[in-house]
Protein backbone atom coordinates (compact mmCIF):
# COMPACT_ATOMS: atom_id res chain seq x y z
CA UNK A 1 0.00 0.00 0.00
CA UNK A 2 1.27 3.46 -0.83
CA UNK A 3 0.86 6.38 1.55
CA UNK A 4 -0.30 9.78 0.28
CA UNK A 5 -0.86 8.40 -3.22
CA UNK A 6 -2.85 10.26 -5.76
CA UNK A 7 -5.24 7.77 -7.28
CA UNK A 8 -6.61 7.93 -10.78
CA UNK A 9 -9.59 5.99 -9.41
CA UNK A 10 -10.76 4.25 -6.26
CA UNK A 11 -13.30 1.53 -6.86
CA UNK A 12 -15.27 -0.91 -4.75
CA UNK A 13 -14.53 -4.50 -5.75
CA UNK A 14 -15.48 -7.88 -4.29
CA UNK A 15 -12.14 -7.83 -2.41
CA UNK A 16 -12.65 -4.32 -1.01
CA UNK A 17 -11.56 -0.90 -2.18
CA UNK A 18 -8.91 -0.74 -4.88
CA UNK A 19 -6.88 2.39 -5.56
CA UNK A 20 -5.47 2.66 -9.08
CA UNK A 21 -2.27 4.56 -9.71
CA UNK A 22 -1.61 5.61 -13.31
CA UNK A 23 1.27 7.36 -15.03
CA UNK A 24 1.44 8.45 -18.66
CA UNK A 25 -1.53 6.25 -19.57
CA UNK A 26 -0.07 3.14 -17.91
CA UNK A 27 -1.14 1.26 -14.80
CA UNK A 28 1.65 1.55 -12.22
CA UNK A 29 -0.06 0.34 -9.07
CA UNK A 30 -3.08 -1.21 -7.43
CA UNK A 31 -3.48 -0.66 -3.71
CA UNK A 32 -5.95 -2.57 -1.51
CA UNK A 33 -8.07 -0.46 0.88
CA UNK A 34 -6.12 2.68 0.06
CA UNK A 35 -5.99 5.66 2.36
CA UNK A 36 -7.58 8.13 -0.02
CA UNK A 37 -5.76 11.43 -0.09
CA UNK A 38 -7.03 12.47 -3.49
CA UNK A 39 -8.84 10.92 -6.39
CA UNK A 40 -9.12 12.18 -9.95
CA UNK A 41 -12.84 12.79 -10.32
CA UNK A 42 -12.82 12.36 -14.10
CA UNK A 43 -10.79 9.25 -15.01
CA UNK A 44 -9.08 9.42 -18.39
CA UNK A 45 -9.49 6.81 -21.12
CA UNK A 46 -6.56 4.67 -19.93
CA UNK A 47 -7.95 4.57 -16.37
CA UNK A 48 -11.42 3.69 -17.66
CA UNK A 49 -9.85 0.80 -19.60
CA UNK A 50 -8.20 -0.52 -16.43
CA UNK A 51 -11.49 -0.22 -14.56
CA UNK A 52 -13.35 -2.00 -17.37
CA UNK A 53 -10.86 -4.89 -17.41
CA UNK A 54 -10.92 -5.24 -13.62
CA UNK A 55 -14.74 -5.40 -13.69
CA UNK A 56 -14.53 -7.98 -16.51
CA UNK A 57 -12.19 -10.09 -14.35
CA UNK A 58 -14.45 -9.88 -11.31
CA UNK A 59 -17.41 -10.91 -13.49
CA UNK A 60 -15.54 -13.65 -15.38
CA UNK A 61 -12.42 -15.20 -13.82
CA UNK A 62 -11.30 -16.41 -17.26
CA UNK A 63 -10.81 -12.78 -18.37
CA UNK A 64 -7.31 -12.15 -19.74
CA UNK A 65 -5.86 -8.76 -18.86
CA UNK A 66 -4.41 -6.76 -21.74
CA UNK A 67 -3.21 -3.55 -20.13
CA UNK A 68 -0.30 -1.20 -20.61
CA UNK A 69 1.81 -1.51 -17.46
CA UNK A 70 4.43 0.95 -16.27
CA UNK A 71 5.70 -1.06 -13.33
CA UNK A 72 9.17 -0.55 -11.92
CA UNK A 73 11.35 -3.19 -10.32
CA UNK A 74 14.72 -4.86 -10.39
CA UNK A 75 15.58 -7.20 -13.25
CA UNK A 76 14.91 -10.16 -10.94
CA UNK A 77 11.55 -8.79 -9.80
CA UNK A 78 10.50 -8.28 -13.43
CA UNK A 79 11.51 -11.89 -14.22
CA UNK A 80 9.38 -13.15 -11.33
CA UNK A 81 6.43 -10.95 -12.32
CA UNK A 82 6.67 -12.22 -15.90
CA UNK A 83 6.70 -15.81 -14.63
CA UNK A 84 3.58 -15.10 -12.56
CA UNK A 85 1.68 -14.13 -15.69
CA UNK A 86 2.37 -17.60 -17.12
CA UNK A 87 0.63 -19.42 -14.24
CA UNK A 88 -2.76 -20.42 -15.68
CA UNK A 89 -5.97 -19.21 -14.07
CA UNK A 90 -7.18 -21.71 -11.49
CA UNK A 91 -3.68 -23.11 -10.98
CA UNK A 92 -1.02 -22.43 -8.41
CA UNK A 93 2.74 -22.84 -8.15
CA UNK A 94 4.84 -22.97 -5.02
CA UNK A 95 7.46 -20.36 -4.24
CA UNK A 96 10.02 -23.19 -4.53
CA UNK A 97 8.80 -24.30 -7.96
CA UNK A 98 9.11 -20.77 -9.28
CA UNK A 99 12.52 -20.43 -7.66
CA UNK A 100 13.73 -23.60 -9.39
CA UNK A 101 12.44 -22.31 -12.73
CA UNK A 102 14.19 -18.96 -12.22
CA UNK A 103 17.40 -20.30 -10.64
CA UNK A 104 16.75 -18.50 -7.39
CA UNK A 105 15.50 -19.10 -3.86
CA UNK A 106 11.92 -19.40 -2.63
CA UNK A 107 12.53 -16.49 -0.25
CA UNK A 108 13.65 -14.23 -3.13
CA UNK A 109 10.57 -15.20 -5.14
CA UNK A 110 8.40 -14.40 -2.12
CA UNK A 111 10.07 -11.00 -1.81
CA UNK A 112 9.39 -10.22 -5.47
CA UNK A 113 5.75 -11.30 -5.06
CA UNK A 114 5.41 -9.05 -2.01
CA UNK A 115 6.70 -6.09 -4.06
CA UNK A 116 4.37 -6.73 -7.02
CA UNK A 117 2.85 -3.28 -7.65
CA UNK A 118 -0.15 -4.54 -9.64
CA UNK A 119 -1.66 -7.53 -7.81
CA UNK A 120 -4.59 -9.21 -9.55
CA UNK A 121 -3.26 -8.13 -12.98
CA UNK A 122 0.10 -9.78 -12.25
CA UNK A 123 -1.28 -12.76 -10.31
CA UNK A 124 1.05 -13.13 -7.32
CA UNK A 125 -1.91 -14.67 -5.48
CA UNK A 126 -1.32 -17.85 -7.52
CA UNK A 127 1.91 -18.58 -5.62
CA UNK A 128 1.50 -20.74 -2.52
CA UNK A 129 3.60 -22.44 0.14
CA UNK A 130 5.30 -25.74 -0.68
CA UNK A 131 3.14 -27.74 1.73
CA UNK A 132 0.00 -26.51 -0.04
CA UNK A 133 -0.80 -23.76 2.43
CA UNK A 134 -1.73 -20.38 1.06
CA UNK A 135 1.56 -18.73 2.02
CA UNK A 136 1.52 -14.97 2.32
CA UNK A 137 -0.04 -12.07 0.49
CA UNK A 138 0.95 -8.41 0.57
CA UNK A 139 3.66 -9.29 3.08
CA UNK A 140 1.18 -10.82 5.54
CA UNK A 141 0.37 -14.41 6.45
CA UNK A 142 -3.12 -13.86 7.80
CA UNK A 143 -5.95 -11.45 8.33
CA UNK A 144 -7.59 -9.48 5.56
CA UNK A 145 -4.64 -9.90 3.18
CA UNK A 146 -4.85 -13.68 3.30
CA UNK A 147 -8.65 -13.53 2.95
CA UNK A 148 -8.19 -11.54 -0.27
CA UNK A 149 -5.72 -14.11 -1.64
CA UNK A 150 -8.07 -17.00 -0.80
CA UNK A 151 -11.01 -15.16 -2.40
CA UNK A 152 -9.01 -14.56 -5.61
CA UNK A 153 -7.96 -18.23 -5.79
CA UNK A 154 -11.53 -19.44 -5.23
CA UNK A 155 -12.83 -16.93 -7.78
CA UNK A 156 -10.42 -18.23 -10.42
CA UNK A 157 -11.35 -21.83 -9.75
CA UNK A 158 -15.03 -21.28 -10.40
CA UNK A 159 -16.42 -22.07 -13.82
CA UNK A 160 -17.24 -19.05 -15.97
Amino acid sequence: MTNDAEYAAVVAAPVGLLGLRMSAGQLVGIDFAPPVSSVDTAPDEATREVLDQLFQYFEDPAWQFDLSLGIQGTAFQRRVWQALTRIPRGCTRSYGELALELGSSARAVGGACRRNPVPIVVPCHRVIAAAGGAGGFMGQRGGEALAIKLWLLAHERRES
